[in-house]
């Protein structure tokens, strides 16, 4: 018989590293710090990236992930996701609860699906990861199906100059990537990135300092830029270029800052676009970037993730 304590504290952790998942890593610790991240934006937001991140961990015992995985938050990182962007699309009303629960479990069948895909053909070779994409996926059915109960977040105010969007801009790169926009949240999640491990945090920063300058370079609108609307995925391109996917000494770095560049591009070119952006730059960018790290001898992989 499972006792109820157990029960919870099982739970509990598979959540928090659900929540250090989305920035690939397991610390529990990281997953909580992310999750004051969501407080500081909004306790109810908080209450909503847990539920998606328990139901997509549902889920994914649902159609047959591996309890390891699972445990490990692998099955708990996009509905997160699937549950933040529920409270950005329409606040903390009642029906963004049960829609954060749909959100994640949806996000377990979806991976499956993807998971499936890359494993057949000629995609088998390239082990390209389904990353955040489930989210991705399940988030614009949810903000498509959810029209009428939209609501306008008020943003940060930007600095005025680029001086200003650039500084600010560091730490909410590094929030927006949970959709939080908050200077104070920023630092937050970058604290637990860096307990993650100093690789972690470095990139963090690189890819967010990179993605901004980016930005102002293609003279993105300075409140976008400032409020991290316009570098949140080069954050993640970064991290996964520079500390989870390739090996070498110098070579990963200079892919992360290569990758951070294109998504910056990617980012601008999705914005001028119908539609949600999420975190598609970072995606498009990480499966073209591990399939020219297979094809370029001088480059090297570690395993899939």
């Amino acid at each position: 018989m499972v006792q109820p304590l157990s029960f919870v504290r099982q739970w509990g952790s598979t959540v928090g590293r659900g929540l250090s998942q989305i920035f690939f890593h397991t610390k529990i610790p990281t997953g909580l710090l992310i999750l004051a991240a969501c407080v500081v934006q909004d306790w109810r937001m908080a209450v909503l990236v847990v539920l998606g991140s328990l139901a997509s961990s549902m889920g994914g015992c649902l159609v047959g992930f591996s309890t390891a995985g699972i445990r490990n938050g692998l099955q708990g990182f996009c509905g997160a996701l699937a549950g933040a962007a529920a409270f950005a699309g329409i606040g903390g009303v009642w029906q963004a609860y049960p829609i954060a629960v749909v959100g994640g479990l949806l996000c377990a069948p979806v991976t499956w699906a993807m998971v499936w895909v890359f494993s057949r053909g000629p995609l088998k070779a390239l082990e390209l990861p389904p990353t955040t994409a489930p989210f991705c996926i399940v988030a614009t059915g949810i903000l498509w199906a959810t029209g009428p109960l939209h609501t306008t977040t008020d943003l940060l105010p930007a600095r005025p100059t680029d001086l200003g969007a650039f500084v600010q801009s560091l730490l909410t790169n590094i929030s927006q990537v949970v959709l939080v926009d908050s200077f104070l949240g920023g630092g937050l999640i970058l604290a637990g990135l860096f307990l993650a491990g100093w690789k972690v945090g470095l990139a963090a920063l690189l890819g967010s300092a990179v993605g901004s300058l980016c930005a102002l370079a293609m003279n993105v609108n300075l409140q976008q830029t400032g409020n991290g609307l316009a570098g949140y995925s080069g954050v993640l391109t970064a991290i996964a270029f520079a500390v989870v996917f390739n090996r070498g000494t110098w070579e990963p770095w200079l892919l992360a800052v290569a990758g951070t560049g294109v998504t910056a591009v990617v980012t601008l070119v999705m914005h001028r676009l119908a539609g949600p952006t999420y975190t598609w730059p970072y995606i498009l960018t990480l499966w073209a970037g591990l399939a020219v790290v297979h094809f370029v001898p001088r480059l090297h992989r570690y395993g899939p993730a």
